[in-house]
């Protein structure tokens, strides 16, 4: 497994916690990657993910509220919910990773993570924005 499709993993737990419990970024990391995971590959990318996304955050939500008309953040999923969250910090903030890249591996996470149904909804939201925000 590459260095960023395990950043993106463990991103994407850390995004997890800190919905679910309401942790500050840095302390999910620093759980995350002292106790629970230990060093990984992939650590440098989750961390600027994480980093990215909470530095972020209203402005990464609100692009994915604008696009997913039928679907308020809120309701979706947490996995669903996060790795929205992740890409769409991709797709906004890290203009060297191409949209194909981004969709492709976030279509990925939702299948590893997500419900059956995650993969194409993951899909069409992140298609949007990424058109959205002109990135080919």
């Amino acid at each position: 497994m590459g260095a960023r499709r395990k950043g993106r993993e463990s991103a994407l737990q850390v995004l997890y916690q800190m919905d679910t419990v309401g942790s500050a970024a840095e302390d999910a990391l620093e759980l995350f990657f002292t106790h629970l995971e230990g060093a990984t590959e992939g650590e440098e990318f989750a961390r600027a993910l994480v980093e990215a996304y909470d530095g972020n955050r209203e402005d990464v939500d609100e692009t994915i509220r604008k696009v997913s008309h039928h679907w308020r953040l809120e309701r979706m999923t947490r996995v669903d919910r996060n790795i929205l969250r992740l890409a769409t910090v991709e797709i906004l903030l890290m203009a060297d990773i191409p949209r194909r890249v981004t969709l492709n591996e976030a279509v990925e996470l939702a299948k590893r993570f997500g419900s059956e149904g995650s993969a194409g909804f993951v899909n069409g939201v992140l298609d949007r924005i990424a058109s959205d925000a002109g990135k080919t």
